[in-house]
């Protein structure tokens, strides 16, 4: 690697040219964030179609460069985004890809660390939050620059199934999904909100009852959701591609946002030496601080549970 080439913080690499990868690709074409796009696949066939399908979009949006490429192509990419992978199998856990997975980030990692020291990276292959633990310690890579997807698209999951349930535009919902990006993921009810009102108070203003155990219900819904999808169509890849969409976007406009990315904790929550989703404000740097929300003791100890499934997996690794 070249040590002096400048990184772009436009330009962006994506290893993994599957349905998340490829959706992925195409999400970013359209958002005009990038001025330019590797993709990356041991099928270089495959990588080199997608290229050019995607590319040939180029005319009805904004001018970048997307190529086929390899590892030498990434040294300027300011973002690198792990796409790759074995995919989930219907009656699969997230957990249950793990060995594989695992095997396969570790040259992937050493692949990107060869090349390029300084970029962030965007873990978004399953299960998620152990892979981002294991990029992390594999990259040698700071924590502020090692993300995972987390749980941005489970939070996007939650607001939609509120704001239907509410009869309100999801985008007034304000909550958060925390934890493992997997079975054992927390919807925090103790602070969500519908445009700063509470769920309670909103209830009551509109002659509603507030249903706990009907909210319960939409979270469980949420949790078992993408088991449906991959169940009736083989893979879900729509949603997670905006989702990573999003975080990009916070990443190359500095926005400083707050989104629920996969992160390494050192006693944020009462948690140590575990990655999960959590709360963070998300900026060019990567990952500017943790945020820790209110949470009543039920969502404290359900988010403990999580984290200690999380060290389980980690241990046998």
């Amino acid at each position: 690697m070249d040590n002096t080439k400048e990184i772009n913080i436009r330009s962006c690499a994506i290893i993994g040219c599957g349905n998340v990868g490829a959706a992925t690709a195409f999400s970013l074409m359209h958002s005009g964030l990038l001025s330019k796009m590797v993709l990356i696949d041991t099928n270089n066939k495959k990588s080199h179609g997608e290229a050019e399908d995607i590319s040939d979009a180029l005319p009805f949006n904004s001018p970048m460069e997307i190529i086929a490429g390899d590892y030498s192509d990434i040294e300027d990419c300011g973002i690198i985004i792990i796409t790759a992978g074995v995919n989930q199998t219907p009656g699969q856990t997230r957990l249950d890809l793990l060995q594989k997975n695992a095997a396969i980030f570790r040259k992937i990692v050493d692949n990107i660390t060869a090349h390029n020291k300084e970029a962030i990276i965007l873990v978004v292959t399953n299960p998620v939050d152990v892979l981002t633990y294991i990029t992390l310690l594999r990259s040698g890579f700071p924590t502020c620059r090692v993300i995972g997807s987390g749980t941005v698209l489970d939070t996007a999951r939650l607001k939609e199934q509120v704001g239907k349930h509410f009869g309100v535009d999801s985008r007034n919902v304000h909550s958060f999904v925390i934890g493992e990006h997997g079975d054992s993921e927390v919807a925090v009810w103790s602070s969500a909100n519908i445009s700063g009102i509470d769920l309670i108070s909103f209830c009551r203003e509109g002659g509603l009852d507030y249903d706990i155990a009907a909210l319960d219900r939409l979270s469980a819904d949420v949790q078992t959701s993408a088991y449906r999808i991959i169940e009736a169509k083989g893979a879900t890849y729509y949603a997670i591609a905006d989702s990573v969409r999003r975080i990009i976007a916070a990443i190359v406009n500095d926005e400083h946002t707050i989104l629920p990315v996969s992160t390494f904790l050192d006693g944020e929550y009462g948690v140590r030496n575990v990655c999960m989703g959590i709360p963070c404000i998300v900026g060019k740097g990567g990952i500017e601080r943790i945020i820790e929300i209110p949470l009543n003791d039920s969502e404290r100890q359900r988010l403990l549970q999580s984290a200690s499934s999380l060290s389980e997996i980690i241990e046998q690794l």
